[in-house]
């Protein structure tokens, strides 16, 4: 018996024929079909009983079995009275072998009309080929949705990035691989919360759409309630509504939060994407520097199989992690942030370094800009900053040893920053002043601005929060590095793009 190898043969090649052609004969064939009473899209079910991988996974189980797989066409040979084709279901590919004996002439003549696309539906006997290729007899085939478009040229796939982000499903479909990366998200979800499930955490949902625009400094979207005829705005994050469940007596929560912010677009940022935020009672952000190590080391092992995973190229050590104050600062750029008397010597310095800031810039900027400028692009490997400056970290509770300071942390991976954790700001007086601050600023830069004070988080506050650790994580980002994936435009099915209209 003749047949085909397991490397499927491109499908028709839209070059050669004009996809409007190739349309016109696809939707007479379904008319032809309707008009016979043969309509595939009147079916509404078939019971698949076997999937091709755990059909190709154990084969010594399933030999000479008969099962029912239910998928797309992507390749066929055609030898007169036989043929092999190679149907995609859910889990990978597998060769069938259809033959006139076996499916009847009636069936087999409607099945020589199938296009490469066709959602099919067949059942047959498991068995090997000559050549010891597994595949399935078939006995009985039907169609069960017709495709009217062509898929990509396979030999060539869908290369065009662009229509690769606009039309996912196709994506999918011909390139196995871009599936791949989204089983993987998938079961980097299913750890995370099995790891926070099993250290006593509660997940939560808190609210997408919020009253009013808060002071930080992320660009909220905005729309409109009709019915209660207001301003609404979609979140720019989870903390203050998931702190409040601290206040009202939860000791460890968490939220796997779709967030939105109206802001730049880049191969890290996508204007909605995911984040974790969770929240501890009685413990501070040396505990969640505790957390995120053991977590990712975790994660790296169950994921890529190894605390050593390659990304882009490079070599990172999930399972060794450095830890530095801003004091990189010194090490990285060659100045002292203590020999800085006042914030017009911070300035002074940034002018003469080139290191661009504000004109009102204190110290505690200053410090910062200096990181972003010099320390960033050296966190190749594993590292947690921290003891940030109280002017970015409006939410963190400030060093008792330092008040310029706060207990905070980040961490970079690749030259990239990946969470954000605090001992959380419980003294209600100063986190409304540093709110208060904050939206002063918002003004200065847009007096045009809604952003206002959270006054009923001051309230909950004011009702006693416990010392806090708080941290928060980009999902999207994690799944690159996971996944070796250089865009975060890699690890969204649907991201954001602009019309084709504009």
């Amino acid at each position: 018996m003749e047949e085909k190898n397991n490397i499927p043969a491109p499908a028709e090649n839209a070059g050669e024929e004009s996809l409007s052609d190739i349309r016109r004969v696809r939707r007479q064939k379904l008319a032809e079909l309707k008009d016979a009473g043969k309509d595939p899209f009147t079916v509404t079910k078939f019971d698949v009983t076997a999937y091709a991988s755990e059909v190709l996974g154990d084969y010594e189980t399933w030999e000479n079995q008969t099962v029912s797989v239910a998928g797309r066409i992507m390749s066929r040979r055609d030898m007169g009275k036989a043929a092999f084709l190679h149907l995609l279901d859910a889990t990978g590919n597998i060769q069938a072998y259809v033959r006139i004996n076996d499916v009847g002439e009636d069936a087999y003549k409607e099945f020589k009309k199938f296009d490469i696309g066709d959602i099919i539906g067949l059942s047959g006997f498991v068995f090997k080929t000559r050549t010891g290729e597994i595949s399935i007899h078939a006995q009985s085939i039907c169609l069960l949705a017709k495709s009217l478009l062509p898929l990509p040229e396979k030999f060539h796939g869908l290369r065009d990035t662009d229509l690769r982000y606009r039309q996912r499903y196709v994506d999918l479909i011909v390139n196995p691989e871009v599936k791949e990366t989204f089983v993987k998200r998938s079961a980097i979800l299913r750890e995370i919360r099995a790891y926070l499930d099993g250290k006593g955490f509660l997940e939560v949902d808190t609210p997408v759409l919020t009253p009013f625009e808060i002071g930080a400094a992320a660009r909220p979207f905005k729309t409109h309630h009709n019915t209660l005829d207001m301003d609404m705005f979609l979140r720019i994050e989870t903390e203050l509504y998931l702190k409040r469940l601290i206040v009202g007596g939860f000791d460890k929560v968490y939220e796997v939060g779709r967030i939105f912010r109206n802001e730049g677009m880049d191969p890290k940022h996508n204007p909605e994407f995911t984040t974790i935020e969770l929240y501890q009672a009685y413990t501070d952000y040396k505990g969640m520097m505790d957390l995120v190590v053991e977590l990712n080391t975790m994660l790296a092992e169950k994921i890529c199989g190894s605390k050593v995973i390659t990304y882009q190229g490079t070599q990172i050590d999930m399972g060794h992690w450095e830890k530095l104050t801003m004091e990189a600062v010194r090490k990285y750029a060659g100045v002292d942030y203590d020999a800085w008397q006042t914030d017009e010597d911070a300035r002074a310095c940034a002018k003469e370094k080139q290191v661009e800031v504000p004109a009102n810039a204190t110290k505690g900027t200053v410090l910062a800009a200096f990181f972003d400028a010099y320390v960033e692009e050296h966190l190749v490997q594993p590292t947690i900053i921290y003891d940030y400056p109280v002017e970015n970290s409006p939410l963190a509770k400030r060093k008792p040893d330092d008040p310029a300071f706060t207990e905070r942390f980040e961490y970079f991976i690749n030259a990239t920053e990946f969470g954000n954790a605090f001992s959380e700001l419980n003294d209600p007086l100063d986190q409304k002043e540093r709110f208060e601050k904050q939206v002063a600023a918002k003004r200065a830069e847009d007096p045009n601005t809604t952003a206002r004070v959270d006054d009923d988080y001051i309230n909950a506050l004011e009702y006693g929060l416990a010392p806090t650790g708080g941290l928060g994580f980009g999902i999207d980002r994690l799944v690159m590095l996971l996944t070796d994936s250089a865009s975060i435009r890699d690890v969204l099915l649907f991201p954001t793009m602009k019309s084709l209209d504009k």
